[in-house]
């Protein structure tokens, strides 16, 4: 664990705003300690950082994934199906669709042979938040559409 230590004058705080932001997202917090600290020169701001560096590979962006190349035709029709619920769910509750449910954990929901609510309590990435607001809602759509008939797939946007 390494430790920096960042003094901002509390006047012309935005010059040094950039600097300590920068640092910030570049590094994992372990924990911050701050302190406002008078002398004569006037007052401060001190911030006494703990971090750890984020390794090359915890830096790298993350590449997106193709499902409509990584899933079998059937299952990307279901991923496709629980995308178009999810753009429904967040649309009415004015929230990005990655916050009701990732591609990752539609993908895996896509996967399940039936979609209930006790199988999504299994797929990582879905907590009691996302059960409490959007499980019930996402399922119960999707249970409901007729899988047979429909046939076409979305391929819009398969990497999203």
């Amino acid at each position: 664990m390494q430790i920096k230590l960042f003094t901002i004058p509390v006047l012309g705080v935005s010059d040094y705003n950039d600097e300590l932001n920068a640092f910030l997202r570049s590094n994992k917090i372990v924990e911050v300690d701050k302190q406002l600290v008078q002398n004569a020169n006037g007052a401060y701001w001190c911030f006494f950082i703990s971090y750890l560096e984020l390794t090359h590979v915890e830096k790298a962006p993350k590449e997106a994934i193709d499902y409509m190349k990584e899933l079998s035709p059937e299952i990307f029709a279901r991923f496709s199906s629980l995308r178009k619920i999810r753009k429904e769910i967040a649309t009415k509750e004015n929230v990005s669709a990655f916050v009701v449910f990732t591609n990752a954990e539609l993908a895996e929901m896509a996967k399940l042979p039936e979609l209930s609510l006790t199988k999504l309590k299994g797929i990582p990435g879905i907590g009691k938040a996302k059960m409490e607001k959007y499980a019930k809602i996402l399922v119960d759509t999707f249970n409901s559409m007729d899988h047979e008939t429909s046939g076409q797939l979305d391929t819009s946007d398969s990497g999203i």
